[in-house]
């Protein structure tokens, strides 16, 4: 097809029928012509990659114009089995959009599907999965629940959250399947990566928001990860996490609830008020247990409290309304500030947090007060953002801001919006009825309103004065009569109806206008609207029993017209107010009591607020918006009366995670190799969730990084083995001067120990730091399993138990595996020369003074104890061989000093070259920046390279993300720092440490107490748990019982200072002073673990 039919076509076709108008991305692609999908099925049924990427880049770009595509679903799908990935992914979009359509085509190509579940493009096995559970046919439930199965072992974390997503469709297709759900749910909960956290709570909240005792294990891992889960899932969390608090935490309020009828005028009140309050608290507490707030309570509210600061509004939203239930009253007021700021967007936004706020400050008003000038309306507001700020405003109202607040409302009764000058009447009326001395003023401004020349103005004064003249009728008998007197004017039907009614009501104080107003209204009676004749009625009813004599005559004769008039209400209201009041012989007993029933005493209205009860639904959801039930809402339930079991929370970890020593040396010398190594290679690529050799001591940092990257920490066996390996391979081929400078210091390190013991004693832990993850092993059991390697090797004073004949043998043994085809290339990293040697507790002492071979600036100190971490960023089946490692090395990054260095480790484990690897598109977060290692060209097959690079994380935890690529491949890469590695030590004296600790009090401080396990009673255990956890340096300190570290972030040079300070028995003081207080919660939080574990 040319291009110029095409387009006249196009051109012709778009007058008469606009759908098919031109559009000159398509190239006359998708015109009216019957034949216009024909060239996109050749396209899709071509050899040639490049003819189906365009077709599909075409098929994708309609479906995003809302046009129907539903033709080509075959020639589509029968290019899901493209080897191409850019094809493939955009099959899988098209069958994302078109597989519920044509589910029998889909079925055709369920196999394929399967095939996809186990691609290595972990975008590919997300992509198939979605598609398969959009296939909404029972017959293939089975296969969706396998696939969901796999999928959350899955190792990428972006395929677990797509599993996720999976659960709440398969639910609603077949909920027999709830149980085996709950199980997959319940393993996903354990994940500890940020990006499956949200998406699983999700499905938690649609399939099973019961299951409460589901949460007990996770929830403080969920209250840490908070921060840093992706926003909506962050609302979805709190959402969860506000019902579970409600369910295991005591009402933080409870004894103010009994003693304060108001509970904002004691908070904010004056000092008599106070004065009082305490004396009647003094007076019923000591009846009641004192209060005393979890710790876990706690630990919501402070995780959550940042994120009031989020750039999303439901996330602020969801926050403030979680404070609102859960928080101390004291400790509400923070959220005023951020909803206020949340005033200043869109109008959609301003409307939902008008709500809130609006039903907040019913209960808080004393919250919103010092914000009032922030309701203040401006004449750019919708009618309903009006009307809510006017609801607002009218809560807040008191005696010391109601003039302020009046004066507003009389600029407001000028507006043009009649319906926005109704709602001010209504405020007016509210605010009169609220605060007593402000009645009679009030009902002066309403008054002079009736003269105004706008007649809904008029009607709307004359409605809120008739409720007000209810609860003091008898001192405005004038009002009335002036009321009476505008009868005449007023057209508005209910503004007649409420001057007749007050008439009516009022008679006697008016006894010689009602009458003739009756006459007046008996004229006009046929031209009446229906409510106002239904009153007329009615005051000729009042005014029979009243007044007879005179008004006698009209009564009937208006009763007489009601009995003819077309509205049957009227007619039966005419007919019962006949018999009632006029006695005949067929009149009833009622006749005797008509005065009683007609004149009967009224109350007078209650003019309450629309959103006073609307608390019983929880803020911020749809129902509270609503003012009704929606599908699907949860109950916020009551507080308990009593708390329950908190150690609930406590996580144990699991047995297997804790191998006995004997057990750990019996498995090095009988199965060095497949002891733990085969735990993390031989499952299909198990989450991260469930890796074996995660330590019960590392810190929760550490183990979102971990995860992050998709990776656990290798054995202590398999890093040793490795290291025998390196050094047979570093004697035949000597390359890379920074390896065989390391790998020499620890062939010399380990001979010295062999000759003599006490060597092991002051020299520098480069041994252990050889093996890439032995800090795993150690750190878990450094005391408490005595007898194996790893414990002994980082004990200051125990020489190694094995003699030297059991090492030989262990060596021989470890050789002889090494010749195994399936593993090829060592997995070690070069130690961090430390320049410093640290003796016995002295040294530890003095850790942070010695600067004698450093080369690093004065003020930064030497690299620390802390034995290096390393991780798995590419395991080698996904990588076809290649598998790369990394580790932070806690030394300053030379090109850029603002940038944290990592050094990779590259390992081709295939028999072909890999050539041209590099790194190729990060996609970084705002702010943060990568400095790339130099291009490797080639990596011969079982060598290893090493490359350095930088990455400016700008002090946060938020992964890099990067695509590494060879010349054959791409593997898409991700690098999360744990918090301590952030940071670099500095040298500080005991006074400077003083000075700058005081300068970072209140906010940027944080406390907590700790209780030492029992590997963390010696001074050096202490230390270095601490320096295992964050890159710090020591600083000298005179007590024997307080430990100080001092560091600045890499990136912006805040000052992190750490204090502990140890006390009778095991219990600790920790405190952690940092001018960023995210960063200072999470090392605190680190910390902590790595002290109590």
């Amino acid at each position: 097809m040319s291009s110029g039919p095409a387009y006249n076509d196009e051109k012709g076709s778009s007058l008469g029928e606009p759908e098919y108008g031109h559009d000159p991305a398509s190239g006359g692609i998708f015109s009216s012509d019957y034949k216009r999908h024909d060239d996109l099925k050749e396209m899709l049924d071509s050899n040639k990659d490049s003819l189906k990427l365009e077709a599909m880049k075409r098929i994708v770009a309609m479906i995003a114009r809302g046009k129907n595509a539903s033709e080509l679903f075959p020639a589509v799908v029968k290019n899901v089995a493209c080897k191409n990935i850019e094809v493939k992914k955009l099959v899988y979009v098209y069958l994302v959009r078109y597989a519920e359509e044509q589910q029998d085509l889909a079925l055709l190509s369920i196999s394929t599907f399967q095939r996809g579940l186990k691609d290595p493009n972990q975008l590919i096995r997300a992509s198939a999965l979605r598609v398969l559970s959009s296939i909404r046919v029972t017959i293939i439930v089975p296969i969706m629940m396998l696939a969901i199965k796999e999928a959350a072992s899955d190792m990428s974390p972006y395929v677990r959250k797509t599993a996720a997503h999976a659960i709440p469709k398969l639910y609603s297709l077949d909920q027999d399947q709830k149980d085996q759900l709950i199980e997959v749910i319940e393993k996903l909960l354990a994940d500890k990566t940020t990006l499956v956290a949200g998406s699983v709570v999700m499905a938690f909240e649609e399939v099973c928001p019961e299951r409460i005792d589901l949460i007990h294990k996770n929830y403080r891992k969920l209250c840490n990860l908070l921060i840093d889960v992706e926003e909506w899932g962050q609302v979805v969390i709190i959402n969860m996490l506000t019902r579970y608090a409600r369910t295991q935490f005591l009402n933080p309020n409870h004894n103010e609830t009994l003693l304060e009828d108001n509970p904002e005028k004691a908070f904010y009140g004056s000092d008599e008020e106070d004065s009082k309050q305490e004396q009647v608290d003094s007076a019923v507490l000591p009846k009641r247990k004192p209060y005393v707030m979890d710790p876990d309570h706690r630990l919501l509210l402070r995780n959550t409290k940042p994120l009031l600061q989020s750039r999303n509004a439901a996330v602020v939203m969801a926050v403030a309304q979680l404070y609102f239930h859960l928080a101390p009253k004291a400790e509400v007021g923070v959220i005023a500030k951020a909803l206020v700021r949340l005033l200043r967007s869109h109008s959609e936004v301003q409307f939902v947090v008008l709500q809130n706020v609006a039903s907040m400050s019913i209960k808080r008003r004393g919250m919103f007060e010092p914000h009032l000038k922030s309701f203040y309306i401006r004449s750019t507001d919708p009618t309903q953002i009006k009307v809510l700020k006017l609801e607002v405003l009218t809560n807040l109202a008191s005696e010391t801001n109601i003039s302020t607040i009046l004066r507003e409302f009389q600029t407001y009764i000028k507006s043009q919006d009649k319906d926005f000058v109704a709602a001010t009447i209504q405020a007016i009326g509210r605010c009169a009825t609220n605060i007593d001395e402000v009645q009679d003023t009030c009902l002066n401004g309403l008054v002079q309103l009736l003269s105004n020349r706008d007649e809904l103005v008029v009607a709307e004064s004359v409605v809120v004065i008739k409720k007000l003249l209810q609860m003091q009728p008898a001192q405005h008998s004038d009002i009335i009569r002036h009321m009476a007197k505008l009868i005449d004017n007023i057209m508005v039907p209910m503004a007649r109806a409420s001057i007749l009614w007050l008439i009516g009501e009022y008679c006697e104080h008016v006894p010689k206008i009602a009458p003739d107003v009756l006459r007046k209204m008996a004229k006009s009676f046929t031209s009446e609207e229906d409510i106002v004749k239904l009153q007329i009625i009615n005051l000729a009813a009042k005014l029979y029993l009243t007044n007879s004599k005179q008004t006698k005559l009209l009564t009937q004769y208006v009763l007489n017209l009601a009995k003819y008039d077309q509205n049957y209400d009227i007619r039966d209201r005419a007919r019962f107010i006949r018999q009632l009041i006029v006695p005949t012989e067929k009149s009833g007993v009622l006749n005797k009591y008509a005065k009683k029933l007609f004149l009967a005493q009224k109350p007078a209205p209650v003019l309450e607020s629309s959103f006073k009860d609307r608390d019983h639904f929880q803020l911020g959801s749809l129902s509270h918006l609503l003012n009704s039930k929606a599908s699907g809402y949860q109950e916020l339930p009551d507080w308990p009366e009593a708390a329950p079991d908190p150690s609930v929370r406590n996580v144990e970890v699991p047995e297997w995670t804790k191998p006995s020593g004997r057990e750990k040396r019996k498995e090095k010398v009988e199965k060095p190799f497949y002891s733990e190594s085969e735990g993390e290679s031989e499952p299909t690529e198990s989450a991260d969730s469930e890796s074996p050799s995660t330590s019960e001591s590392e810190s929760m940092s550490e183990i979102e990084s971990e995860s992050a990257s998709g990776s656990g920490e290798e054995s202590d066996e398999e890093a040793k083995s490795d290291k025998q390996k390196k050094k047979k391979a570093q004697k035949e081929k000597s390359k890379q001067k920074d390896e065989s400078e390391d790998s020499g210091q620890s062939e010399g390190e380990e001979k010295a120990k062999k000759q003599k013991v006490e060597a092991s004693s002051s020299s520098s832990p480069s041994s252990s730091e050889d093996s890439s993850s032995e800090n795993s092993s150690s750190e878990s059991e450094p005391e408490e399993n005595s007898e194996s390697d790893t414990g002994k090797k980082h004990k200051a004073k125990t020489p190694p138990p094995k003699s030297p004949s059991e090492a030989l043998k262990a060596k021989e043994k470890e050789i002889s595996l090494l010749d195994l085809d399936d593993f090829s290339g060592p997995s070690v990293l070069p130690t961090t020369p430390s320049p410093n040697t640290f003796s016995k507790s002295l040294n530890l002492d003095l850790q942070g003074l010695n600067l004698s071979n450093s080369s690093l600036p004065s003020e930064v100190s030497s690299p620390s104890l802390g034995k290096v971490k390393t991780y798995e960023l590419l395991h080698r089946l996904t990588g076809e061989g290649l598998s790369v490692r990394y580790h932070f090395t806690r030394r300053p990054f030379s090109p850029d000093q603002a940038m944290v260095s990592v050094q990779m480790q590259f390992t081709n484990n295939s028999e072909m070259e890999i050539r041209h690897l590099r790194i190729n598109e990060p996609k970084l977060h705002s702010g943060m920046r990568m400095h790339g290692f130099k291009e490797i060209d080639v990596l011969p097959p079982g060598d290893v390279a090493l490359e350095t690079m930088g990455i400016d994380f700008c002090d946060s935890t938020q992964a890099a993300n990067f695509q590494l690529c060879s010349q054959t491949r791409q593997f898409y890469m991700s690098i999360q720092p744990p918090v301590g590695e952030l940071m670099m030590p500095v040298f500080m004296t005991e006074n400077s440490f003083k000075k700058e600790q005081g300068k970072l009090l209140g906010m940027n401080e944080i406390n907590e107490k700790l209780t030492l396990a029992e590997q963390c009673q010696s001074d050096q255990a202490i230390v270095q748990r601490v320096m295992s956890t964050a890159n710090l340096g020591r600083v000298p300190c005179g007590q024997s019982n307080e430990y100080r570290f001092a560091a600045r972030t890499v990136s912006g040079g805040a000052l992190v200072l750490v204090t502990l300070v140890t006390k009778d028995g095991s219990t600790a003081q920790l405190t952690v002073n940092c001018e960023k207080m995210v960063i200072g919660t999470m090392m605190a939080k680190d910390i902590m673990e790595a002290l109590t574990q």
